[in-house]
């Protein structure tokens, strides 16, 4: 567990503090919003089980959600709509909901550790990590909060949109929502630009 914290103890130890973690959820999908989360964390807190987001259960989320709430000395989840990943693209819908989510922590952060190789549209000063969400805990912590926002959000959804199936795959191209894509056409809150392939 330790290792989680290996980078961000080099940062901290450099003299640039305090550190935040941002990733998103929802890159991928044809229906629905992309989220992201930012958390600080405090220096060498350990949670029993971070990890990154998509090697983890449901169940173990979901727990995992509310330790990190109430452990983190700062959070903020942020949400891009369908029509701003339509009119921005998706990289640029991203980078929107994670300047958002920057944005409504309480601490400022001096270095945000963004998961992926692109920082390029973050407006804080900000470092890549690649496969951050395995690597750094306050990065992990983002992906389950961003994740478990995420999920919640579509299972809402389904509730207005029975038809699409959106609790089992929330969102995701799975060969059910494409089936049901070609039965009923697309939901106000599918992607167009995700949908061009479907013939």
């Amino acid at each position: 567990m330790t290792e989680l914290w290996t980078i961000e103890n080099e940062i901290y130890d450099s003299g640039v503090s305090p550190l935040c973690g941002v990733d998103e959820a929802g890159r991928g999908p044809l229906a629905g919003p992309v989220c992201a989360a930012a958390v600080i964390l405090p220096r060498g807190l350990v949670i029993e089980g971070l990890n990154d987001s998509k090697k983890l259960s449901e169940k173990r989320r979901e727990a995992l959600y509310e330790e990190i709430i109430a452990g983190s000395l700062a959070y903020g989840v942020a949400f891009a709509t369908v029509e701003e990943i339509e009119e921005r693209n998706i990289l640029g819908a991203t980078f929107l909901a994670m300047n958002r989510a920057i944005a409504k922590l309480d601490v400022r952060p001096a270095l945000a550790l963004i998961d992926g190789n692109r920082n390029k549209g973050i407006e804080t000063a900000s470092r890549c990590v690649i496969g951050g969400d395995g690597k750094c805990a306050d990065i992990a912590a983002a992906s389950i909060l961003a994740k478990v926002t995420r999920d919640r959000y579509m299972l809402k959804m389904a509730e207005e949109y029975p038809q699409y199936g959106f609790d089992k795959h929330k969102g995701y191209g799975t060969a059910a929502h494409y089936a049901a894509i070609r039965a009923f056409g697309p939901s106000p809150i599918h992607r167009m630009s995700f949908l061009r392939k479907l013939h």
